[in-house]
């Protein structure tokens, strides 16, 4: 038997099997990584999270299947994790300059993963990408959208732009499968008046930092029906600017890690997870020791842990025919 180091190996997510033919996908999850930048207008690097997060996940694969949390003396992800019911299935194909075409390959891909009936986990990348990969639920039923970030992401279609990473929830309102879209922790000063007016407009919850730290996780479920599909994106921006240092788009007076996990925990035992996705990190610029990857890698491995820990959960799962 190997030791597995995390510094050894091919850094699948959580050292999961690759698997590339999505036509024989048999798993209950799937993660994939979407490694573009070209929605940013600032700074690009987000395009390296995938295979960064991907490389600190290893660091959470022991030598018992699951990951055992000490705070409540259990073991989660055991069964996904010891029966191989993780994949990762790679990258969706990305052409440069091609914005387009990567999208629409972003959506094949995701949408193959869905067809499959296995949970879409979706590492970025910049937050432009939540449109082609909520569009691949198209045919999947109503869906409603929960949206961690400092900023709306909300952008008017002007100057001939319309797929940055400020854009991606307009685009998202306008799909007729998207019941609705709650967006959390937003504070960033450079929003505008016409995003936040044009989102409220369109019918969106709008979860300031100041709401949420007056009424906290409830204020994000009630817009969201109980039992109800719910796609989550999380920009990792979202956290207080000190704790990611690997993010282009920090903001000061973000959530605790703690306010965060607590919040996602809430929303797996609320409603259905149909997929998820993580996107900012920007190994760029991180520090050394990676730690907004890790963090990031952390953030997901525990929100798996709570989905696959519901009830919902265990009673459905079962091996695809």
């Amino acid at each position: 038997m190997r030791l597995n180091q995390p510094f050894t190996g091919i850094p699948s997510f959580l050292r999961a099997p690759i698997v590339t033919e999505l036509a024989g996908l048999d798993a209950d999850i799937a993660v994939i990584g979407v490694p573009t930048d070209e929605g940013s207008p600032f700074l690009p690097g987000s395009r390296f999270a995938p295979r960064s997060i991907r490389e600190h996940s290893l660091r959470f694969v022991g030598d018992e299947p699951g990951i055992y949390d000490p705070q409540f003396r259990r073991r989660f992800l055991a069964r996904e994790m010891g029966e191989d019911r993780i994949a990762d299935v790679g990258d969706a194909d990305i052409l440069p300059t091609n914005v387009v075409a990567s999208f629409a390959n972003i959506t094949d891909t995701v949408g193959a993963v869905v067809r499959r009936k296995a949970l879409p986990v979706i590492i970025g990348g910049d937050h432009a990408i939540t449109f082609p990969v909520v569009r691949a639920f198209a045919d999947a039923g109503p869906l409603h959208v929960v949206h961690f970030d400092a900023h709306l992401d909300y952008m008017p279609f002007v100057h001939g732009l319309e797929f940055t990473n400020a854009h991606a929830f307009r685009h998202i309102r306008a799909m007729e499968h998207v019941a609705g879209i709650t967006q959390v922790g937003i504070r960033s000063l450079r929003s505008s008046q016409v995003m936040h007016e044009d989102s409220l407009g369109d019918g969106n919850r709008v979860v300031t930092m100041r709401e949420f730290r007056q009424f906290g996780a409830p204020s994000v479920l009630a817009g969201v029906p109980e039992g109800g599909r719910c796609y989550v994106s999380i920009d990792i921006d979202v956290l207080d600017m000190p704790l990611v240092p690997g993010c282009v788009s920090a903001e000061p007076e973000g959530m605790t890690y703690a306010e965060l996990r607590d919040t996602l925990i809430a929303l797996a035992g609320h409603a259905e997870i149909a997929g998820f996705d993580l996107v900012e990190v920007n190994p760029m610029l991180d520090v050394g020791t990676g730690v907004t990857s890790y963090l990031a890698a952390h953030t997901m491995v525990e929100f798996l842990g709570a989905i696959c820990d519901q009830p919902g959960w265990k009673a459905s799962r079962h091996r695809l025919p």
